[in-house]
């Protein structure tokens, strides 16, 4: 059965983090820890989803695979648990491109991909190769890390069943109170099994703040007294608590594709619903030029279609694929615009009954899930009733008919254990102005309307730079050279545009 997931590299998917204020003696470790560098060994430079075949970074079909730059890795010691900075320790795996012009070098650049739950050992060569100015590779180290919980850094593992993994991300679409109440008893066994795992002791020391005090042990042992960064959908929450905790030791701060200011919320996991009537204009359009898919001729007959086509698969699944796949499927193609001909065609197959195009699998499934659950479900904290889900599902359903009756459904974080539970990383206008924001208009992960609230909580903090277009992420695999230069210029020479920058639309090359 496919599964019901935010697959972006980014993740679908993908929010703020932890403590408030900075625990005394936690901000840096006593001796400053020396990262020793050695070659990565070709399972660690990869990333947690590498682009599909026949397709480059950017999503383009038919275009080669990029050759990705050998990275350098390493490995550092961090506290468990910041309040008992001298207790347990465990690893971060972290990555590095170094500059090849050290007379032009001026920092260091940390990256983060997006998740939670997903790594970003591999993602320094995946900038370089898919686009990243030379101009930038030659002013910055390239470093990148998975984050707590994730990949080659200290795991974490729920144990989830193989059923629990193909319930995916998203819940069922909740048409009635009772089926709120059905997605509850899937929610609370999947929190059942977190809290009897061997993973226990760790979850609840995986929460985004955790790793933005990581992020600064790593600016420690990099010998830097100051750190840039470079942070997408997920990414954003990072940067936006690196930037709230340690507001003096941040250069450059670029966030793309931007959570709120509360992070992967209760309020984020709804507004995907948000972001795919958003972006659903887009793919209706592509679909009715190209009448040979036979899935309408005008945008109101291909979302005509779309609401056909769910109700039918949740009376009847097509080949493993039900209503909340096909919806999450639909959400997922849309982040990148070259992947819609592909979600022309899984539509039209799941109308037709001709066979389903073939999904690659999702590699590292159950620690993806098991990460994801133990960062969105401990940074913040979320309803504990089912009848606030039950309204919930009421209003988006009606506000947001796409996808709204799934996203405003329970799931694990309703029951997640509240001694897991911090306190949101408090966002405001206090620190260095030195936030560039980045942001598509129409992104189903990460709406616009986030980025928006994002930038009125930095207040003079931070620029707003909106581009027209399309999909999830903007630099550097996006087309427009606005937005791309906007940020290529911060990075380069510090210069933000003076206010708040709206990028005209742009032809793909």
């Amino acid at each position: 059965m496919p599964l019901r997931r935010i697959t972006t590299l980014a993740l679908a998917l993908s929010a703020t983090a932890a403590t408030l204020t900075a625990l005394p003696g936690a901000a840096a470790a006593r001796t400053p820890q020396t990262l020793r560098w050695k070659p990565c060994a070709e399972e660690q430079r990869q990333p947690a989803e590498t682009p599909k075949d026949g397709q480059d970074a950017k999503g383009g079909e038919g275009a080669e695979v990029p050759e990705l730059p050998p990275l350098e890795c390493a490995t550092l010691d961090v506290p468990l648990d910041y309040a008992d900075p001298g207790g347990r320790q465990i690893e971060i795996a972290v990555s590095r491109l170094a500059s090849e012009k050290p007379e032009r070098r001026r920092g260091v650049l940390l990256t983060n991909p997006g998740g939670p739950g997903i790594g970003g050992l591999g993602y320094p060569a995946i900038l370089a190769a898919s686009g990243l100015p030379q101009k930038v590779r030659d002013a910055y180290d390239l470093i990148g890390f998975d984050p707590r919980g994730v990949g080659r850094s200290t795991p974490v593992s729920c144990g989830l069943t193989q059923e629990q993994q193909d319930r995916g991300n998203f819940p069922t679409w909740a048409h009635t109170p009772g089926d709120v109440v059905r997605e509850a008893e899937g929610a609370r066994e999947i929190v059942e099994r977190c809290a009897a795992s061997p993973s226990a002791p760790l979850l609840p020391h995986i929460g985004t703040a955790d790793v933005a005090r990581d992020m600064d042990r790593i600016r420690a042992a990099l010998g830097e007294e100051r750190v840039s960064y470079l942070g997408a959908s997920y990414g954003t929450q990072l940067g936006t608590a690196y930037a709230s905790l340690f507001p003096g030791r941040g250069d450059r701060i670029v966030l793309d594709s931007n959570l709120g200011p509360g992070g992967y919320d209760h309020r984020a996991m709804r507004l995907f619903a948000r972001g795919l009537e958003d972006r659903f204009p887009d793919f209706a359009a592509y679909v009715a030029a190209h009448p040979e898919y036979g899935l309408g001729t005008t945008p109101r007959q291909v979302r005509a279609t779309y609401q056909e086509l769910a109700r039918r698969l949740e009376r009847e699944p097509v080949q493993g694929w039900d209503g909340t796949a096909f919806r999450g499927v639909t959400f997922d193609r849309l982040y990148v615009d070259a992947n819609m001909p592909e979600l022309a065609k899984i539509w039209q197959a799941l109308d037709t009954g001709g066979p389903v195009p073939e999904q690659p699998p999702f590699p590292g499934v159950e620690p993806f899930m098991s990460a994801r659950f133990a960062v969105i479900c401990g940074d913040s904290p979320w309803p504990r009733t089912i009848r606030e889900y039950q309204r919930d599902v009421r209003a988006d359903s009606r506000r947001y008919p796409l996808l709204g009756g799934s996203t405003a459904n329970i799931g694990p974080c309703a029951y997640w254990p509240r001694s897991w539970v911090k306190e949101p990383v408090r966002v405001d206008d206090q620190g260095p102005s030195n936030v560039l924001l980045v942001q598509n208009e129409r992104d189903p992960g990460t709406p616009l309307a986030g980025a928006k609230a994002l930038r009125r909580a930095f207040g003079d903090r931070a620029v707003l730079v909106t581009a027209d277009q399309g999909g999830h992420g903007v630099y550097p695999f996006g087309v427009n050279g606005c937005a791309n230069d906007a940020v290529t210029t911060y990075l380069t020479t510090g210069e933000r545009p003076a206010r708040d920058l709206a990028c005209a639309a742009e032809p793909a090359e």
